[in-house]
């Protein structure tokens, strides 16, 4: 729940001057429900048009409360629904238009193999976002976005863009970073995740060239399953090791 200021006095103008807020306390009241929200990232809805704070002479930001409500929209489309900044604009538009728009079932947190094993047409194309984006969500710069991808840490999808779980990878490697992590010490994790959904893939081949159906629906619980048992063994080792090495 946001919060809101109370206080102010008069009617009209004042009244409305009394409940604008800084981008810094517009930050504060985001932060309970959006704890990785900055304020770079707020320039950066800002900039692709999503929100349009009033300013002062001086040029400083002033949000009203409805610039609040509609950022905490934004923010809960883009981490319940990954939807891309173009697709929650139009939906915005569309509400305030009185239109009843429906959006996509919660993503939440996903099957480890989602998207890994499209088959044809008939599979649902998986949400893409674009470089800007990704660089919003994950809070970094072109230089470090750039290098993450010649390590192959990031890896945009063939037809260009990036899928959702990417917007996962870029965080992670960003928090591992500011532990000292550099991108060449991550080599050996893409490496073996590589390794792993080879050794997955060969699982399930023959399953999924079946032309049984089932058969090939069975194909996909299972690459599912596999994926999770994978990463569970891959944290239990290394807590293992760590174990051995701290002890």
């Amino acid at each position: 729940m946001l919060r809101t200021p109370t206080g102010g006095a008069g009617h009209g103008t004042a009244t409305a001057d009394a409940r604008s807020m800084s981008i810094g306390t517009v930050l504060l009241q985001l932060r309970d429900e959006f704890p990785e929200v900055t304020i770079s990232k707020i320039r950066f809805l800002e900039a692709e048009g999503l929100i349009e704070p009033q300013r002062t002479p001086s040029g400083y930001r002033k949000f009203s409360p409805g610039d609040v409500e509609r950022l905490a929209q934004v923010l809960r489309m883009q981490r319940d629904h990954y939807l891309p900044l173009k697709v929650i604009r139009g939906h915005l538009d569309a509400l305030a238009r009185g239109e009843q728009p429906v959006l996509p079932t919660p993503g939440g947190q996903r099957d480890l193999s989602d998207g890994l094993w499209d088959s044809g047409p008939s599979t649902p194309t998986a949400v893409r976002i674009g470089r800007a984006e990704l660089l919003a969500a994950a809070e970094v710069g072109e230089e470090q976005l750039d290098e993450w991808e010649s390590y192959g840490l990031i890896v945009a999808m063939p037809e260009g863009g990036y899928d959702a779980e990417t917007v996962t990878v870029a965080r992670l490697v960003a928090d591992l970073g500011r532990f000292g992590l550099e991108p060449r010490h991550l080599r050996a994790m893409r490496a073996a995740a590589d390794r792993e959904a080879g050794l997955i893939e060969q699982v399930v081949a023959p399953l999924r060239r079946h032309r049984n159906p089932q058969t090939r629906a069975h194909a996909e619980a299972t690459a599912t399953e596999l994926a999770e048992l994978s990463v569970r063994l891959h944290a239990a080792l290394v807590q293992t090791a760590l174990q051995v090495r701290l002890h």
